[in-house]
């Protein structure tokens, strides 16, 4: 199916859009045909494109101002964010008597360079809803039907009460959203604590889960340590399992321009991928065997004397742990088998790294979404620390987070195994938040089942399990019985086949999005009888997007920005927290949800006001440093992005013209951790741990967060190991009243200070006083320590290589087996050994390894970008993408229908298999076949289109890989395994 071209048309008022933009810079986008825009979009970085490419700016004619029709067409420009990757690119969006009618990317910017790729480009389609769920619906006989709003949080909220006094809190389970804006984020951890449960979850448990668990319990924090900005200070990049050309395409400018002053560039990767075609190296790795690869690095730069000795002693502990591992089990000989890689190959890729620092490493979910993810993350966490590269310019872990806010939505939203800013579940931390919230503890703790208050939740990836395991089996009372999907896709999920099993037996299933989500076409269409829960309910309400609201968003170099509302919420459609205070209300706790907030009209119904929402995360997460972001330091960092330099993000002088505010040596969107209160006016810290600089100037050291002692060593940073300028110039922990007073530095608190910081430690402090004390003497309040090459908390304290539970290398499970079976911290049983021995021999019917990816064009589980008419015309069939060689084999050519076959598709023999288009490439090895993971709406070769809402299925429908994915989980985060299992490719008759 090709797509209509848009005809040209033009817009009204150029005179007075001319006035509007930002700078007072005289230039209009001129009509043109989307589509051209869109292929210009494309040239250049996969995707992405510099400023100088940018062909349909000009400049606008006075003539123009005399063709337009009307004179006092009123013309604003909205600064708002790209709602797709974690870049965090930011648009100007232009709106013409309340419709959106152009964008321009933002020239100041010092993230996007004023760049674009295909999916910011089609942005504007979001102003738009042709494809979008438009009214709340409710499935009635298998037929989506519309309903009222009243109707349907009426029913939906009478069923949620009634499944809680039967079964509990508990047995219904939140997913939340990586795409919802930090105040968003934050009121819905707040609403599933006040409803009382933490079987809560989002994406970020299926995307980075291992690197927020490895990289945290590493050095202190699980987040990207530098910047995409930074990266141009590198001399050497080490990109594995990261394909940043399609999945970050403007990330890739800074990339280039390092590459202009001679950096050194090498992709690890089972596939060439398009930023493997713009490195020095590729390097071509067996899918999940990171580790191996890694630690032959570790020995060729332990052997050959390469680590930073110094670096090692002074703020590493555990390195000689990991050196004895190395050198006795990772000889070229067992990498090489492992992995693939031959030992000059792996030399030279360590002597590139080790000649040319500071070298950087960049990740992405090639090594996340494994059985050992957490194990790969820290593997590169280890070989960043053995070459000194943490806490530098130019080094760093840089790992690209997937959707616009799945890093806010991490540090601040829905994870079933803490609070907002990571405060755990003990009482101490509901205490805290008691007090932030202003609600009893003792009423909070009522609202939970008993014993379950302090008990982490399910995980987004294992809910399937909640519905389908034995009762006896689960640590709660009940099986889950009603699932909220709150801007989330299905698809993205692994088991395809059961998770639809799952669903068919729900009492409840509720979607909020603006689009309907595969969930909406799973739910209607027909399953076994004899899963089908004849008492089920099913609703879809339309939210907005998030260009019909305002509010925050932390990009992956954890830089904060500010969206304004570019338009009003088309069709029914409400944004996410006024969704949130209605239900709220009718469930008997609205008052608790906002009793903190001013409301203001929309549509003539209340929203709390997001600025409010913001100022309680400033009130409350101490931890992370989100105090010192205000609404009001965001907003005039949006309106003044001239003034930041775009390689250290730092503003040079800078005044707000509307607030009067001095920005002179802010760092841009305030990075986190931005200590103290707003008015303390800490800039933000672009590189995490960077001991060259005074902690007022955003410098920092290793977080105390593992004590002070393990077996008699020190785990405090050694002499000289401090940060600029800090009174403490040895290693120290954390900040709390004791500490103070032992240094003498309590009387340094207000009278009103030491009230309230009494008892009290850096984190729970509400008064903020031990962080500003700490600050005024140069010291961090989160400590001095040293970071952990050995985590002894974590299943494996020396990352160990472990096969996955489906392979095709038998002979390699007996040398590496999976971990055995275990009861799960998530209140689930995990299988590991049981499932590897069952399949030890999977190969022989399988035997090719299936993995998967992102494309340029699509994001996520990829209803909205489907829908796009633009975008849907770039890439219009799901396909795999099969070496020639196996090609040849199985008699398929370039562009056949095959049927892609997976090992849970035994168990449903009516399931042909995954009908897709063969793309015989060799971007992949002979032994393995490549996915992209943003399709559904069909289900073994059946079109699902009959069973979406009317008017709001995708463009373009195609197979879900993860129809067909195998089980698997992390043994720390219950990260489903999506890199790497076994099928076999047939061509279709």
């Amino acid at each position: 199916m090709l797509l209509t071209r848009k005809s040209n048309q033009t817009s009204g008022s150029t005179s007075s859009l001319v006035t509007s933009l930002a700078r007072g810079v005289t230039r209009a986008i001129p009509t043109m045909d989307r589509r051209s825009f869109l292929r210009r979009s494309t040239l250049g970085v996969g995707a992405g494109f510099a400023a100088a490419q940018i062909t349909m700016v000009k400049k606008a004619k006075a003539a123009d101002a005399e063709k337009t029709p009307q004179a006092d067409n009123k013309v604003v420009v909205k600064r708002t964010v790209c709602g797709h990757c974690s870049v965090g690119c930011a648009v100007d969006a232009v709106v013409e008597n309340g419709v959106w009618v152009r964008q321009e990317p933002v020239f100041d910017s010092p993230i996007n360079l004023g760049a674009h790729c295909a999916k910011g480009a089609a942005l504007r389609e979001h102003g738009h809803g042709e494809y979008r769920l438009k009214y709340p619906m409710k499935l009635v006989n298998g037929k989506y039907q519309r309903i009222t709003w009243d109707e349907a949080l009426n029913e939906i909220t009478a069923k949620m009460l009634e499944l809680r006094k039967a079964s509990g809190p508990d047995s219904i389970f939140i997913v939340g959203s990586s795409k919802h804006n930090n105040e968003q984020a934050y009121l819905l951890r707040k609403w599933v604590s006040l409803w009382g449960s933490n079987n809560c979850d989002h994406q970020a448990r299926i995307c980075h889960s291992t690197t927020v668990a490895g990289v945290a319990n590493t050095w202190g924090y699980g987040a990207m340590t530098n910047s995409y900005n930074d990266m141009q200070n590198s001399r050497a990049a080490m990109y594995i399992g990261s394909n940043a050309a399609e999945a970050h395409p403007v990330s890739m400018l800074h990339m280039l321009h390092a590459k202009e002053t001679g950096t050194k560039m090498i992709v690890v990767d089972p596939r060439f991928t398009r930023t493997a075609a713009k490195a020095d190296e590729f390097v071509r790795i067996r899918s999940g065997s990171d580790i191996a690869f890694l630690f032959g690095m570790l020995h060729h730069i332990f052997k050959n004397g390469w680590e930073d000795k110094k670096y090692i002693n002074d703020r590493v502990y555990g390195m000689d742990k990991v050196r004895e591992d190395v050198l006795a089990n990772w000889t070229p000989d067992k990498v090489q088998d492992v992995c693939g890689v031959d030992e000059a190959t792996v030399y030279k890729v360590a002597k590139i790294m080790a000649e040319n620092r500071p070298s950087t490493v960049v990740w992405c979910m090639g090594q996340t979404q494994h059985t050992i993810g957490n194990a790969i993350v820290r593997a590169s966490c280890i070989l960043q620390l053995a070459l000194g590269n943490i806490g530098v310019l130019g080094g760093g872990a840089n790992i690209f987070r997937g959707h616009d806010n799945v890093q806010g939505a991490t540090d601040v939203g829905p994870n079933p195994d803490s609070l907002p800013g990571y405060y755990g579940l003990a009482e101490g931390a509901w205490k805290h938040y008691a007090a932030v919230w202003g609600v009893d503890f003792e009423w909070i703790k009522k609202q939970y089942a008993p014993g379950m208050l302090t008990k982490p939740g399910m995980t987004v990836s294992r809910w399937i399990d909640g519905v389908l395991e034995k009762n006896e089996l689960i640590d709660q009372d009940s099986n889950l019985r009603g699932l909220v999907f709150w801007g989330h896709a299905p698809n993205s999920q692994t088991r395809g086949l059961e998770m639809k099993k799952a669903m068919d037996k729900l009492d409840l299933l509720v979607v909020i999005d603006p689009f309907p989500s595969a969930s909406a076409a799973m739910a209607a269409m027909p399953g076994k009888p004899e899963d089908l829960n004849p008492n089920r309910a099913i609703y879809l309400l339309p939210a907005s997007t998030q260009f019909e609201t305002s509010g925050s968003v932390t990009a992956s170099n954890r830089s904060i920005q500010w969206r304004e509302k570019v338009i009003e919420p088309l069709w029914e459609s409400r944004s996410d927290h006024m969704i949130m205070q209605q239900l709220a209300d009718k469930l008997g706790f609205g008052t608790e949800l906002s009793k903190n907030y001013k409301m203001q009209k929309v549509k003539g119904m209340d929203e709390p006001m997001p600025e409010d929402i913001l100022r309680e995360i400033n009130r409350s997460n101490w931890t992370i440093g989100y105090t010192g972001q205000s609404p009001e330091r965001l907003k005039a960092h949006m309106r003044n992005m001239n003034v930041f330099d775009v390689k250290t993000l730092r503003a040079k002088g800078g005044v707000d013209k509307e607030t009067g505010y001095k920005l002179d040596g802010d760092y841009f969107g305030l990075p986190w951790p931005c200590y103290g209160t707003p008015e303390i006016k800490h800039p933000g810290s672009p590189i995490l741990y960077y001991t060259a600089r005074h902690m007022m100037e955003g410098g920092g050291n290793f977080r105390a967060n593992f004590g002070v002692e393990r077996d008699g060593v020190n785990l405090l940073a050694e002499d000289g190991s401090h940060s600029k300028g800090a009174e403490l110039t040895s290693g120290y922990p954390e900040f709390d009243h004791v500490l103070l007073k032992k240094l003498g530095w309590w009387g340094d608190l207000t009278e009103a200070e030491q009230k309230a910081a009494e008892g009290k430690n850096w984190k729970t402090d509400l008064s903020g006083g031990i962080q500003r004390v700490a600050m005024a003497h140069g010291c961090h309040p989160w400590g001095n320590a040293k970071a952990r090459a050995v985590v002894w908390n974590f299943p494996d304290p020396v990352p160990k290589h472990r096969e996955p539970l489906f392979g095709n290398r038998p002979d390699l499970v007996e040398k590496y087996p999976t971990h055995d079976d275990k009861k799960s911290f998530w209140r689930l049983p995990t299988l590991f050994k049981t499932v590897q021995d069952k399949n030890k021999d999977i190969g022989k019917q399988y035997p090719l390894i299936m993995t998967s990816g992102r494309l340029v064009e699509y994001e996520g589980g990829g209803e909205e970008t489907r829908s796009n008419r633009y975008l849907a015309e770039l890439q219009q069939e799901m396909f795999v993408e099969i070496n020639p060689t196996a090609a040849n084999d199985r008699g398929i050519r370039d562009g056949d229908w095959v049927w892609v076959k997976t090992p849970p598709m035994a168990a449903v023999p009516e399931f042909k298999g995954l009908r897709v288009r063969a793309q015989v490439t060799e971007r992949v090895g002979a032994d393995t076949v490549f996915l992209p993971f943003h399709f559904s709406g069909r289900w073994g070769g059946v079109d699902l289109a009959p069973y979406y809402p009317d008017g709001a299925k995708p463009i373009i429908r195609g197979e879900s890989i993860n129809t067909a994915t195998t089980y698997g989980y992390d043994s720390v985060t219950m990260m489903q395994e999506t890199k790497t299992t076994v099928c076999q490719v047939e061509r279709a008759a």
